[in-house]
């Protein structure tokens, strides 16, 4: 399999301005399309370390993917450091500056000497247009090994690997064929899970492995297999998934790496159904990640974060008593929270959610972390106390997956 090292440039990423997206992309991708992604590097806008880290790449990979370090500016120095280290010089493209000024134009921006200079290229490689954007990618070859340098702005980058890089490789590697199939398990700990499974997962073959990806709520099994026939590798990871079904039953949920909330969105667009939230300690968590599939306007109505008291009581209907008497982390309140918020939106389903994020809030009683978890429907409402661990991030999340995990199973 051809192995490939992966680059960005840049400042920005090392003292954290910017986290590198674009290298899980790629590396997503490559190996989607038969290439083994071997390392991932990031360096500073530096010819020596630009210089220096591609010596290296190229002593173990075959392919060197660069991002970033090719804007207009002065520093960014990479398509200069590539022309040092291949001895060539730069030249003017005409069809470079032709593609930048229609590009200009149609953004009705003026040409000037910065743009401008992204058309001077390095004079012995290849020349692949961007077509949404000002700088060029780059293509060299050395002793059948191939450098590409490409823009580190994310859509621009993502359009060169998809229409241009990804398929050059394809033609000039020959790359065998790849599958990946993910399970998403509930009701087991990761070492539980793993007793459980055993002696399937010992009788797997060699050319079959898996992989224990968990999460708050949730372990995902990735079976991956390598193979110079697609088609048999395909169906034979399927029989082994089949076959952990018999073991696991309902305990899997999903046999795609889909998120919750795509998940939930499916269920309820089947059923014709709606769900609302009413949120105190995730702040609308919920209802952001609900509300972030596509088409979700068709099943989700809205939200209310509740985060004080007399917005629980006013708007939602939640008893003020109740609230003195048990306080607002508790399964009276929490569930008046989601009842309320189901009658407020007139919706089929409704989640709700409050507890003590911390740092501080918190009681010998009800400790930080102590959080309610409510799921409501016409067939009745039940909450469910957790104890989460961690800071108020963690926590924070915890209860929004685990809030997804309880209205998921409600749903179906």
């Amino acid at each position: 399999m051809p192995k490939v090292e992966i680059i960005t440039i840049g400042d920005e990423i090392l003292i954290g301005q910017i986290v590198d997206t674009n290298s899980a992309w790629m590396a997503v991708e490559l190996n989607k399309a038969g290439f083994e992604v071997a390392q991932i590097t990031s360096v500073h806008d530096e010819a020596s370390q630009i210089a220096e880290s591609l010596d290296n790449a190229l002593e173990r990979c075959d392919i060197v993917l660069f991002t970033g370090g090719i804007g207009p500016t002065k520093d960014d120095i990479t398509k200069q450091t590539l022309c040092m280290y291949f001895g060539t010089t730069l030249v003017f493209n005409q069809e470079v500056y032709d593609n930048i000024e229609m590009l200009l134009r149609n953004r009705m921006r003026a040409m000037n000497e910065l743009t401008r200079m992204q058309a001077m290229v390095p004079r012995n490689c290849t020349v692949i247009q961007n077509p949404v954007g000002t700088a060029p990618i780059t293509w060299f070859e050395k002793n059948d090994k191939v450098v590409v340098s490409m823009p580190g702005v994310p859509y621009e980058m993502k359009n060169a690997m998809r229409t241009e890089v990804i398929p050059r490789l394809q033609k000039q590697f020959k790359t065998p064929a790849i599958f990946h199939k993910t399970m998403i398990v509930q009701g087991y700990p990761e070492s539980a899970l793993a007793i459980k499974i055993a002696d399937w997962e010992n009788a797997l073959p060699p050319h079959i492995h898996l992989a224990y990806l968990p999460n708050d709520g949730i372990v995902k099994l990735r079976l991956s297999g390598v193979s110079e026939d697609g088609l048999a590798l395909e169906f034979e990871i399927n029989q082994q998934a089949a076959t952990l079904t018999d073991i696991l039953g309902n305990a899997i949920i999903a046999f795609e790496d889909s998120p919750l909330e795509v998940q939930i969105g499916s269920l309820l667009a089947i059923q014709g159904k709606t769900v609302s939230t009413a949120e105190s300690c995730t702040g609308g968590n919920i209802a952001r990640l609900i509300s972030s599939v596509a088409g979700s306007s068709a099943y989700f109505t809205g939200s209310v974060v509740a985060y004080a008291n007399e917005v629980k009581s006013h708007l939602l209907g939640v008893s003020a008593d109740d609230i003195r008497n048990y306080g607002a982390v508790s399964s009276q309140v929490v569930e008046q929270m989601a009842e309320g918020v189901r009658r407020l939106m007139k919706t089929d389903y409704a989640i709700a959610t409050s507890g003590i994020a911390g740092p501080s809030g918190g009681t010998p009683d009800k400790p930080v972390g102590t959080v309610w978890i409510a799921v409501s429907s016409a067939s009745g409402t039940s909450s469910q106390l957790y104890q989460f661990n961690g800071n108020r991030e963690l926590i924070t999340n915890r209860t929004t997956q685990t809030a997804m995990l309880m209205l998921r199973e409600l749903i179906a």
